[in-house]
Parts: C-alpha cells; sequence; structure tokens
C-alpha cells in the first residue's frame, strides 16, 4: 500500500469545466497545499463520453486511476453499466481485487456496504440527501468522514466543480487496507450518487 494513504486528512478538488466528460481530480494534503495524488479517467470510451452528456451520466461505466504526482498507481476504481443500483470495484497498486462498493437499493441520501475481496462486510458508506456529508461506520463507530468544502458560491453555481474533504480517524491504522477502500469511495459518492 502507498505510504500516502497513511495520513489522515485530505482535500479533494474536482478539475473545472463546463463540458467535460472525464471525471478528474488532484488530491492535496490541506497542511502543506502540496498535491499528493492525482486522479484521473484516462480510459474513456467514445460512447461513454457521448452518454456523459445525457440524462444517462449516472448509468455509464468508469475506470479510474489514483496515482502520486510521480506516476505510481495507488488504486484503481472500476464500474461497468449500472441500471439500478452500482457494484464498484476497487484494485490495489498492483491491480489485485481488494474490495467492493454495492449500493443498498431504495436508499435514502445513498449507502453502500464496503465489502473485502471475500465480500466480507467492513463497514457501511451512509449520506444524507439534504447535504453533502457521508461516513464510512461500523458497529456505531465512525471510521471516516467526508464533507463537500464550499469553494464560493459563484464557482459553484456556475462550474460543476466540487471540493471534498475526506478525514480518516487516528484509530485506523496506517497501513490498514481499508484505507484504499475509504479513498476510492471518495471518487464513488461524486460520480454515483452525486451526478
Amino acid at each position: 500500500m502507498n505510504t500516502t494513504l497513511s495520513q489522515n486528512l485530505f482535500l479533494v478538488k474536482e478539475h473545472v469545466g463546463m463540458f467535460k466528460a472525464a471525471n478528474n481530480y488532484d488530491i492535496y494534503d490541506p497542511d502543506t497545499q502540496q498535491i499528493i495524488m492525482n486522479c484521473r479517467e484516462e480510459k474513456l470510451g467514445f460512447f461513454t463520453k457521448l452518454l456523459r452528456f445525457t440524462d444517462y451520466k449516472r448509468m455509464t461505466p468508469f475506470h479510474v486511476e489514483i496515482k502520486t504526482p510521480t506516476g505510481d498507481k495507488v488504486l484503481t476504481v472500476k464500474r461497468g453499466v449500472s441500471f439500478f443500483v452500482s457494484t464498484v470495484e476497487v484494485f490495489d497498486e498492483n491491480e489485485k481485487l481488494i474490495g467492493k462498493f454495492k449500493q443498498q437499493f431504495f436508499s435514502i441520501g445513498g449507502k453502500f456496504k464496503v465489502l473485502d475481496a471475500k465480500e466480507n462486510h467492513l463497514c457501511t458508506l451512509k449520506g444524507k440527501w439534504t447535504s453533502w456529508d457521508f461516513k464510512f461506520v461500523k458497529d456505531d463507530i465512525e471510521m471516516a468522514h467526508v464533507s463537500k468544502k464550499w469553494a464560493g458560491l459563484g464557482k459553484e453555481l456556475f462550474t460543476s466543480a466540487d471540493n471534498y474533504v475526506l478525514k480518516i480517524d487516528e484509530k485506523i491504522p496506517g497501513d490498514n487496507p481499508i484505507r484504499i477502500l475509504i479513498m476510492a469511495a471518495v471518487m464513488c459518492i461524486d460520480m454515483v450518487l452525486k451526478e
């Protein structure tokens, strides 16, 4: 596991663009304000690009890679075509499946089961439909929290860019693989629930 994921606070900034099909983000260390990871959706097919500008956007497949600024792969997030609920696969830097997210049917605000590679339940990602506020919870204990950081009313109105703050609880060991799943889930929240 890449050591970048051992820290507890991340700022995720979506790339600004009026007519963009791909989902691209930069992930910053809020303390140093340096980019520590890049999230890019480079393997985007022609028809997927076209569908991203229609009402079918939430159903389109995605293949997102998160890398360090030097190009070292940290993780990959993939989903095929989705009709009602999403199942998203997460792979480590060696393309080994480490877990999945399964969207709950009829959940208000959005809810995912976070599973390991053998589909054992690790935690649940719960959201509020009235705001951009999501928590990773297991046995009523919060493991991580994702919230939207407003960049100013004007910018939010005229672009589709969103900024998010991810805070992983300090009790989660720095080398725990669940950190890979938590980081991957931040991208899924936006692409699956909030588009």
